[in-house]
């Protein structure tokens, strides 16, 4: 019995992160996400050139508040970010995304010129491509976004994030220095599209435009992101070229909020080892989202890195129909 495929009318885009010395950049390599012409692993009915990638979150000061199961898993590591992203790399994430949270006042008030040495320092001690936001306040991100920008120009990084209020000094900054950006909507694919019409009004390509249409953890949101993440992806497979860009979520983030993820054993005993169920949190969240559609994850914990590599391994395998 014959199976019905489906084929798409369009494509998601094919975006480039990082640029190596014969463009004018530092990297090891570069990575492309997206370009797709199909819905996730059903490479039977179409294209799937590029496989998600997963990118480990580091921070440009030690994290206080993270659960003790990430702290332990990354050790000292935590106190030295350049070593931190090292270690990253040998654990077998694919590139390194930087938060550079310590220029806020409420996290020691670092200079723009300090959180720069920071990054720089990254970029020297890994090969991979690199991606980096502020702290998420416009005021203080405006100026470490643009000093980014200039000092590390042509290395192609993957600068975010750019939202309803900041999206002209982002899209500005990594027009003129060469950079692929973060288009960032909070939960509303109408929000992310109209976010995404202004910024290629700028004349910013389409193919230097990652999508964050935020996601949430397990339990807390999971489903609604997913329902927004997919609408999104199938209406861009449909013809709709301001959805048709690779996704990024930041699992981690998202994931380790949750109490059943972050709660100590002392206090919830039937609950089981505190690490296990923490890395399982952040791969459940992660691998459920790669059904949507994810192209960048953006995770914490070591294990659970290796484990949501190790999925996207086996579901990218070719299927053959009959």
């Amino acid at each position: 019995m014959p199976y019905l495929l489906e084929k798409s009318s369009s494509s998601i885009s094919t975006a480039t992160l990082g640029a190596t010395a014969e463009n004018g950049g530092t990297r090891g390599y570069t990575l492309a996400i997206g370009g797709e012409n199909s819905l996730p692993f059903q490479n039977y009915e179409g294209a799937a050139p590029n496989r998600a990638i997963v990118a480990a979150e580091i921070i440009d000061m030690e994290p206080s508040l993270w659960p003790a199961a990430l702290k332990e898993a990354w050790g000292d590591a935590l106190k030295d970010p350049a070593v931190w992203a090292k270690r990253a790399i040998e654990a077998g994430a694919d590139m390194i995304y930087v938060k550079l949270l310590s220029i806020d006042p409420d996290n020691g008030g670092r200079s723009v010129e300090d959180c720069a040495a920071t990054l720089g320092a990254i970029l020297k001690a890994v090969p991979c491509p690199i991606g980096v936001q502020g702290c998420g306040v416009d005021e203080l991100d405006k100026g470490l976004i643009s000093r980014v920008a200039e000092e590390f120009a042509g290395e192609n990084l993957l600068i975010g994030l750019a939202g309803q209020e900041n999206y002209a000094t982002v899209t500005a900054a990594c027009m003129v220095h060469k950079h692929t950006l973060i288009s960032s909507s909070p939960l509303d694919i109408n929000i992310c599209k109209q976010i995404n019409i202004m910024i290629s009004e700028m004349n910013m390509p389409m193919d230097r435009i990652v999508i964050d249409p935020s996601i949430g953890g397990l339990g807390y949101g999971l489903e609604y992101s997913y329902s927004v993440m997919e609408r999104g992806r199938i209406g861009s497979l449909q013809g709709d070229k301001m959805l048709a860009m690779p996704v990024i979520g930041f699992i981690g983030n998202e994931a380790w909020k949750a109490k059943e993820a972050n709660a100590s054993e002392a206090d919830f005993p039937k609950w089981g080892d505190a690490t296990e169920r923490g890395v399982m949190w952040e791969t459940i969240t992660a691998t459920s989202l790669l059904q949507a559609g994810i192209d960048i994850l953006v995770m914490r914990h070591p294990e659970a890195i290796k484990i949501v590599k190790a999925q996207i391994e086996a579901l990218s395998k070719p299927v053959a129909i009959a």
